[in-house]
């Protein structure tokens, strides 16, 4: 089996290494920037996206996570980017596609993942459903680590 050559260049302070920190679309600081360097179509299918988790979350905070956009609260909601052939929707974690896998037909998907095109956008309704059982979700893990966290300190005392 032949290993793949590992690179022998040293990063030094000042200097960027070989292998970028954050996206390939110029290491973005906010959502706004991410968009405003990808293609046109692209740009206004992944809007509409941004648009319908805003209304689905409204107390998400916008990031840039893994060089893409994402919402948080309590926790990672979603993500979204943009590729060369297509746009992607990442809900972060490894159950929700498979969750909405029939809502989802048609569109390519995997553990994280769903892809589509410009041309073929997801629906808004599947969306705002899969943000609020993200939502929900998240919340009740939080609930679940504040509880646990009480405990521990209940039973340090």
């Amino acid at each position: 089996m032949r290993m793949a050559k590992r690179s022998t260049e040293a990063t030094t302070p000042g200097k960027p290494s070989r292998r970028p920190r954050s996206s390939a679309y110029g290491g973005a600081k906010t959502i706004d920037e991410y968009l405003a360097r990808i293609e046109p179509d692209q740009r206004a299918a992944l809007e509409a996206l941004r648009r319908v988790i805003r209304k689905a979350a409204p107390k998400a905070e916008e990031v840039i996570t893994y060089g893409i956009p994402a919402f948080k609260q309590d926790g990672f909601l979603l993500g979204f980017a943009a590729s060369a052939r297509h746009c992607s929707l990442h809900p972060m974690n490894n159950h929700t596609v498979a969750d909405f896998a029939a809502e989802l037909a048609g569109y390519s998907m995997s553990t994280g993942t769903v892809r589509f095109t410009p041309d073929k956008p997801l629906p808004a309704a599947v969306v705002a459903k899969i943000v609020k059982a993200r939502v929900a979700e998240n919340a009740a893990d939080a609930k679940e680590k504040a509880a646990l966290k009480m405990m521990k300190g209940k039973s340090g005392k």
